[in-house]
């Protein structure tokens, strides 16, 4: 990891680390990102096994509690955008959403085999990563030259992949030595985002020399962010993405169709998450680059057609292992091409003073979308086979991809 807590005059751009190319503020939020993603994805993995075979949840109830876990984040990343904004303190929303969640892994173990106790400590868990993504993403965008844009949110999201490389493993070993007992899950876990937030707390800056006062500036107002909608190109790129998100089936749901579809050992399913951290940290730094080099847009979207390609690998039937490298690895390139790339493309069409604001209109955009998709997939799934389930779905998303493309044409940042 690299960390800075060296200060930088106001008005000069902070100093690049390493090479030049990439600022230290991104490798502090990129360590911060990786210990709290090691916790993060350590629940994301032991969820299908704790709610669908320890718990005994039916798919309609998994189907709810997944969309709330991925989209219960919706509203509060407007109010942690809007806040970072209002105060100028994008470091302290972010410092509340990261200390949030590493308090809520450590009462899941209360709520026993309650499915409404679960889905309210998931929703105060995500409530956390609502308030704290869209601060961090600013204070990346905002650190970095826009022509590097890319590049950046793709070494941080390889450092966040990184940690979401290790949590399914970790989850593994511990369910390995000491059973499918949620307690040992929850606590590391905790302790993981624990870390994380000492990190963040001890190494990353807001932007500004130690002790100096905010520069002088008009408030933002509540009217100001509700009117970044007006601007056409990020008013084009929330719809598209929110689009595509509605036809998009949850990573927990690719991974249990996947598991069925291809009929590997149930012991596998934990590990599966690892399969697609792997080629996402292996995609996301080349993928970046090329983004700042063709367009960002356009990467976007070839990442949602991968994502095409993976849904037709749904519906076949057996296969065994090298489908499910297959499916892996179409599911990894698609977040390497997509998740950084979004927030680097949104960035620029952003002001300043509302640049917090600006990403989290385009993220809630997303997330209100998934939460909606994974539960309706959850009511397929319950009424229908997995392959009519996913066909239907696999329909819907080319109407999407359609939809998408005549918001936004061209090559665009």
């Amino acid at each position: 990891m690299y960390l800075t807590s060296r200060a930088t005059p106001p008005g000069v751009p902070e100093r690049t680390a390493r090479g030049g190319s990439v600022p230290a503020t991104v490798f502090a939020l990129g360590s911060v990102s990786l210990l709290t993603d090691v916790s993060a994805e350590m629940v994301t993995a032991f969820l299908p096994v704790y709610l669908l075979y320890t718990l005994q949840l039916g798919y309609v109830q998994f189907g709810l509690l997944d969309g709330l876990y991925n989209g219960a984040t919706a509203i509060l990343r407007l109010v942690g955008g809007y806040v970072a904004d209002r105060l100028r303190r994008p470091k302290l929303v972010a410092m509340v959403g990261y200390g949030g969640s590493a308090l809520m892994k450590l009462a899941f173990p209360l709520a026993g085999g309650s499915a409404f106790g679960i889905g309210g400590i998931l929703a105060a868990d995500r409530a956390g990563k609502g308030l704290r993504t869209a601060p961090r993403d600013a204070l990346i965008s905002l650190a970095t030259p826009s022509n590097r844009l890319g590049h950046a949110f793709g070494v941080h999201r390889a450092m966040d992949t990184f940690g979401a490389l290790l949590g399914p493993l970790v989850t593994f070993w511990i369910m390995s030595e000491l059973g499918t007992g949620s307690s040992p899950v929850f606590f590391v876990s905790f302790c993981f985002a624990a870390l994380g937030f000492i990190v963040l707390a001890a190494f990353v800056r807001d932007g500004r020399r130690s002790g100096e006062p905010l520069p002088a500036r008009n408030p933002v107002s509540l009217r100001a962010c509700l009117g970044l909608l007006r601007e056409r190109r990020l008013r084009r790129a929330t719809i598209a993405a929110g689009l595509l998100g509605l036809a998009t089936i949850s990573d927990a749901f690719v991974f249990v169709v996947l598991q069925s579809t291809t009929a590997v050992p149930l012991s596998a399913l934990p590990l599966l998450p690892l399969g697609t951290a792997l080629v996402f940290l292996l995609g996301a730094i080349p993928l970046g680059r090329v983004a700042d080099r063709i367009g960002r847009w356009p990467v976007f979207f070839g990442g949602h057609m991968l994502l095409l390609g993976l849904y037709a690998l749904l519906l076949t039937s057996g296969g065994g292992y090298p489908i499910l490298f297959a499916g892996l690895a179409l599911h990894g390139l698609f977040y390497a091409a997509t998740d950084g790339v979004l927030m680097a493309y949104a960035g620029p069409l952003v002001p300043e003073q509302l640049r917090a604001s600006g990403l989290a209109v385009v993220q809630t955009g997303q997330a209100v979308a998934r939460l909606i998709s994974s539960s309706l997939f959850g009511v397929l799934l319950a009424n229908l086979t997995k392959g009519t389930s996913v066909l239907i779905t696999l329909c819907v998303f080319v109407v999407a991809l359609s939809g998408a493309a005549a918001l936004v044409r061209g090559r665009q940042a």
